[in-house]
């Protein structure tokens, strides 16, 4: 019978009703917002897609013809990397409407996704062994968030 009742909610940033009018109809404006960000998304993520086939296009009818070198494919890797990261941005925003709650495990894998982008598209002959040293940093405080997060589900 536990099972069937909903998941109670941890906090709510946003509350429907609000001692104060003013904080209640603010909380509605930044409703409307987080919706119209949604919406921006969606169009994010079409032109994204459509950016991947104009680029992939362009360097297979580039010569050689139909074939693609190792800096074609690390780049169209990471145009697909950005479509997926607005994909994952966009359900960040669809579950916080949902719910009026931040999804912190998310938010965070959202994060190592965009980190990853940055490695796969990394110029190695352009990067100091300091930025390398920074994004391996940024990868290991992620990676041990994103578990840490997941432990306390």
């Amino acid at each position: 019978m536990a099972e069937e009742q909903p998941r109670k909610l941890l906090h709510n940033e946003l509350p429907d009703e609000h001692s104060d009018p003013l904080i209640q109809a603010l909380h509605r404006i930044i409703r409307v917002a987080v919706r119209v960000l949604a919406v921006l998304m969606v169009f994010v993520i079409i032109w994204g897609i459509g950016d991947v086939l104009y680029v992939l296009y362009q360097r297979l009818i580039a010569p050689p013809f139909l074939l693609l070198d190792i800096n074609d494919i690390f780049q169209t890797f990471g145009a697909f990397m950005a479509v997926l990261i607005a994909i994952e941005i966009f359900i960040n925003i669809r579950l916080y409407l949902g719910t009026n709650i931040i999804p912190i495990q998310l938010v965070v894998a959202t994060a190592l996704m965009a980190i990853a982008r940055k490695v796969i598209v990394l110029d190695m002959d352009k990067v100091t062994a300091m930025e390398i040293l920074g994004i391996a940093a940024v990868v290991i405080a992620l990676g041990i968030t994103h578990w840490l997060v997941s432990l306390h589900r």
